[in-house]
């Protein structure tokens, strides 16, 4: 079977989302090809990448960072339709209408495909007054009616970037028999801009679409243009304009993909107000690599009775001020205590904050006045001395803590589990469902709480110890590689034996055999050559 695999910032450049799990899924799937088509996000993502197996026979790329004007301009003819194709993309996007949105966006499909890239149109004159209409249109809301020029030209400019797959040479088959309109199922590794090549190919070739969303694109949007971090937040026209389009596809492919694959329920909720129907959803837990924790998790050593841990990116949404504070008043009741926190990445800022906090909070403590003061907060980082993997981070200690006040899936929660650890966690995101009962979980932004919670596993052994073989059990049931890689393999095949909606193939599952393109350069081997001519000179 011919995978084409979707990403946008991620696999197979050595940064970014969704390259740990896509990788994981490529290796663990060998008995198919895989052919990438990737949208990288910036200059630097685009010099490192990671080595690929043999069975990726395929990669193709594209900016999504850099200027792209392929010098392309269009006939009179040609800018009648793309202006009444735009009129209806922008139409559905300041009047929250779906079906214009589809036909406009299909509509400039059609004209990138027979005539070439849309990057000079969508930058012209007429798109941005197009724009202008649109959004002083009835129907339209009072914060895109109040857009200025400023505005509407942010808007075109973030547009012709989003809608830059729509203008790419991905989709006919070309000589070698690449391209997405060739492949068996396109799988998206992410919503959005991700899925929209995988959107075109399903509607010009019929290919079957997969979607899966470990985290929701359009969650994710709507919470990167509240500000935070920035020198200046986005014009409110702008953010109403970008986040009505985002909506808007998504809603698109959810109501197109064949399947969708949530990663967890938190995700499946969103999908479903979005308009995706539950026939076409499948839960697919995050797959992770057990082995990496299994001597922690199976040893006898619980770590630290004293000690609680922490791991993760220190951000705001992490909230590590809250628990700060819920440890000043855990080390209140039980002077012993101890907290390390480990920055996988960080926000210098917010990092600095931390640090200055926990100076404040817990002054450098000494036994007597000879001996050097020693604070209860260690900020480390993994790699070091005293931690140099991420297991014996989480096995540092006896309990994990998660603070969150933002969470989709909480990863370092899965991996504190497979380490046989108790973890007490906010209730946000998806962790109640990842915990299932085998932890302890707390109101988010509530310290009190928090420090209740790790001050009842700090001072009861025996039921930190359970709660950590319980959670082992579950992630081990749930959260590895192998349920992962089983799961998207039955799916492939599901979608296959379906049939597409192909002109040539009309649906029927392998109606053209494999046999029919051969990967890689094609030499015919020696004993296919014709004989020499015995009476040419070649053969005395």
């Amino acid at each position: 079977m011919r995978i084409g695999l979707l990403t946008e910032g991620g696999y197979p450049y050595a940064t970014g989302e969704a390259r740990l799990w896509c990788d994981r899924l490529v290796r663990g799937l060998p008995q198919h090809e895989f052919e990438l088509y990737a949208l990288s996000r910036s200059a630097d993502q685009e010099r490192a990448r990671i080595p690929l197996p043999e069975h990726v026979t395929h990669v193709r790329t594209a900016p999504l960072w850099a200027p792209a004007d392929d010098g392309r301009t269009y006939s009179r003819r040609e800018r009648r339709r793309f202006a009444d194709c735009f009129k209806e993309l922008v139409h559905g996007i300041c009047a929250g209408a779906p079906d214009p949105f589809a036909a406009g966006l299909y509509g400039l499909a059609g004209l990138a495909r027979e005539q070439g890239g849309l990057c000079a149109a969508l930058r012209s004159e007429s798109a941005v007054r197009a724009l202008e209409a649109a959004c002083r249109a009835p129907g339209a809301s009072r914060t895109v009616q109040a857009a200025h020029v400023a505005d509407l030209l942010e808007f075109v400019d973030e547009l012709e970037r989003m809608l830059r797959p729509v203008s790419l040479d991905w989709y006919e088959e070309d000589a070698r028999g690449e391209g997405l309109g060739a492949v068996d199922v396109c799988h998206a590794a992410a919503g959005g801009v991700a899925a929209l090549p995988g959107l075109l190919a399903k509607r010009f070739f019929g290919v079957p679409l997969l979607v899966t969303e470990y985290g929701v694109q359009l969650r994710a949007h709507y919470l990167s243009q509240l500000g935070a971090g920035r020198g200046e937040e986005p014009r409110p026209a702008v953010r109403a304009l970008l986040a009505a389009f985002h909506l808007r596809l998504a809603t698109e492919i959810y109501a197109r993909a064949d399947f969708l694959t949530p990663g967890n329920a938190h995700a499946r909720r969103w999908q479903e107000r979005c308009g995706a129907t539950r026939d076409r959803l499948r839960t697919v837990y995050p797959g992770m690599e057990a082995d990496r924790f299994a001597t922690v998790g199976e040893s006898a050593d619980r770590g630290d009775p004293d000690t609680l841990v922490w791991v993760g990116r220190a951000e705001p949404a992490k909230d590590l001020i809250a628990l700060l504070h819920a440890f000043a008043e855990v080390r209140r009741a039980e002077p012993r205590a101890r907290l390390r926190i480990f920055a996988t990445a960080a926000d210098p800022g917010y990092l600095a904050d931390c640090r200055s906090l926990a100076a404040q909070l817990f002054p450098d403590e000494a036994a007597d006045s000879v001996t050097v003061g020693e604070n209860p907060v260690a900020f480390e980082e993994i790699g070091g001395p005293e931690a140099p993997s991420a297991a014996e981070a989480y096995g540092a200690g006896r309990v994990v803590v998660l603070s969150s006040v933002i969470e989709g899936f909480p990863l370092t929660l899965a991996e504190a589990m497979l380490c046989g650890r108790a973890t007490v966690s906010t209730d946000v995101g998806a962790v109640c469902e990842v915990i299932g009962g085998t932890g302890l979980v707390v109101p988010p932004r509530n310290p009190r709480a928090l420090a209740e919670a790790c001050l009842s596993l700090l001072g009861d052994a025996e039921r930190a110890e359970r709660l950590g073989a319980a959670a082992r059990a579950r992630a081990l049931e749930l959260f590895t590689v192998e349920q992962n890689v089983a799961a998207f393999q039955e799916i492939y095949l599901r979608l296959l034996a379906k049939g597409s909606q192909r002109p040539d193939g009309g649906g029927i599952p392998f109606a053209r055999p494999p046999e029919a393109r051969v990967p890689g350069h094609w030499t015919s081997p020696t004993w296919a050559k014709p004989a020499p001519d015995p009476t040419s000179e070649a053969a005395v």
